[in-house]
């Protein structure tokens, strides 16, 4: 079974996508969610948060996920902007913003609500 399981679940008139068990991303990593229209990065802190941005650093569009996740914040590979990953803002006196989306984590699972990631 792939990382990404092709399972869905609906509640609430949302769409939420499974992304796997909590255990499948390391704390202080991320894993990727690719949908049709974007590619979604998806962070686990070291307190067992998770949050979901953009794979794409507002400055020069650097692979978010390949970044080093430290307390609530992710350092872009590229250079090494720091991004809030609960607001996607970038932090000091970097400019800009990585679009976030809403994640939750229930039984065990990642949850990320596709009726906000899907559309463009």
């Amino acid at each position: 079974m792939s990382f990404f399981e092709d399972i869905a679940m609906e509640e609430n008139n949302e769409f939420w996508f499974d992304c796997g068990p909590v255990n499948s991303i390391p704390r202080r990593g991320a894993r990727t969610v690719r949908t049709p229209r974007r590619e979604i990065a998806v962070f686990r802190t070291a307190g067992d948060e998770f949050f979901a941005l953009e794979n794409k650093c507002p400055h020069k569009g650097g692979p978010l996920a390949e970044g080093i996740v430290h307390g609530r914040k992710v350092a872009c590979p590229l250079h090494n902007w720091i991004i809030d990953l609960e607001s996607g803002v970038a932090t000091g006196a970097d400019q800009g913003c990585a679009r976030k989306f809403p994640v939750k984590v229930e039984r065990g699972r990642i949850l990320l609500d596709m009726g906000v990631a899907a559309p463009a």
